[in-house]
């Protein structure tokens, strides 16, 4: 019997929503990983940001890919990939093999991440993309947030616990998709030269292969979605490890909180968000959601209480999870036709470069000083702030011009 396309997209964000809350179960427990190895405090940025730059470079690659794979094939793959990546970072009793295991699973974040937008792009219909783009980064943020929780109790139990439930979940989520979605590949691969598919699977390629479609405006929305990446994974990686190793909070407590930032985030997309992208002009919405996220980050610097300083926290992702498919759906709307799947790569490669920076910085900064991270997350959302500002003015001023163009030639 074939299932109807409403009952496909339902079981795509269940199954969606159960990997996004394993991609966070070993977070928790990894700074109680890092202490317990003795691994020095930089090790929580100097890893993320070893997978995030295997991310960075493998995106666009898994987006060429998409159109000979499809999304479904991309995301079974990456899925197991990834399993085995946090199954290897479990093992590691160096921070060399560590770096190493952590770099194996980025190769393939990169790919799941990328494979998600893609399959919502090519397979959504135009009225309906915004709002499934909105229900993804709901899901995104709330599956992580609980999926923390759910890390954070397994990690009372034991660590060990919580890595395993991580890798099996991973990869029976990745089956689940394979049979849920859609083949959504423009190429049949038996129609492709091994030859073509060589330079396809080339990282470097695809990374080339996207300048035709670098305008001004994809660019100045990349560079937003990169600051954003940058931002807040200085922001976030850096909460994490200050609840356990500033406050004395265990992985548990680490896991309620995020639990509660979690019903916020939900709460804030629901409502506000879909409001933002359904009534308002949201190039301009984005500026002032990005300006809420800078103020909050204010809070969060001059904050040292744990009540007002976790509350601070919560108002912040509150807002970032608004303006998650604010920016995804810009990109999304710009990426239509055959470009779509390089230029969601692009866009998943560029955040991740950010977030290479961010975690890598986080982890040096925090050895000097504990809110130093929480003040680069400040700097970089001020920037994404005017640089959204920049692209609604790009924006603005190219209708415009459009505009008096037809009106001359009328």
């Amino acid at each position: 019997m074939k299932m109807t396309e409403r009952k496909r997209v339902y079981l795509y964000f269940v199954v969606n929503f159960l990997y996004l809350m394993a991609c966070n179960f070993a977070h928790p427990v990894t700074p109680t990983i890092i202490q317990q190895r003795g691994f020095g405090d930089y090790m929580f940025g100097v890893a993320l940001a070893a997978m995030m730059l295997a991310n960075f470079f493998f995106s666009p690659f898994w987006g060429k890919l998409v159109n000979f794979l499809s999304s479904r094939r991309v995301i079974l793959i990456c899925s197991l990939g990834y399993a085995a990546g946090q199954a290897m970072f479990f093992m590691a009793n160096t921070e060399g093999t560590m770096v190493a295991a952590r770099m194996f699973a980025g190769v393939f974040v990169g790919g799941v991440f990328t494979a998600f937008l893609t399959y919502l792009v090519n397979t959504s219909p135009d009225h309906q993309r915004s709002n499934y783009l909105t229900i993804a980064a709901t899901i995104q943020t709330v599956g992580s947030a609980f999926g923390y929780f759910v890390g954070g109790m397994l990690g009372e139990i034991n660590v060990s616990v919580a890595i395993i439930a991580q890798v099996v979940t991973l990869a029976g989520c990745g089956i689940l998709f394979y049979f849920i979605c859609e083949d959504d590949a423009a190429s049949k691969i038996e129609e492709v030269r091994l030859k073509d598919l060589a330079r396809e699977a080339n990282p470097l390629v695809a990374f080339l292969d996207g300048k035709s479609i670098l305008t001004p405006l994809l660019v100045t929305l990349l560079v937003v979605g990169a600051l954003s990446g940058l931002g807040n994974s200085a922001f976030d990686q850096s909460f994490n490890y200050y609840l356990k190793a500033q406050l004395g909070l265990s992985s548990g407590y680490n896991g309620a909180i995020k639990a509660v930032i979690g019903f916020v985030c939900l709460a804030a997309n629901s409502t506000l968000g879909l409001w933002l992208i359904n009534k308002t002009d949201i190039r301009r919405s984005s500026i002032y959601v990005y300006l809420l996220c800078s103020v909050s980050m204010v809070g969060v610097v001059l904050f040292d209480a744990i009540v007002p300083f976790v509350a601070a926290n919560v108002i912040y992702f509150g807002f970032f999870a608004i303006s998650v498919p604010l920016t995804q759906s810009l990109v999304a709307n710009m990426g239509k036709g055959k470009d779509s799947n390089l230029i969601m790569g692009y866009f998943n490669g560029l955040k991740s470069l950010g977030g290479i920076f961010g975690a890598f910085s986080a982890g040096l900064l925090y050895t000097i000083n504990p809110k130093w991270p929480f003040i680069l997350g400040l700097a970089a959302f001020a920037f994404a702030t005017v640089v959204s500002a920049y692209h609604y003015y790009l924006s603005d001023h190219k209708v415009s011009v459009r505009e008096a163009t037809c009106h001359t030639d009328s």
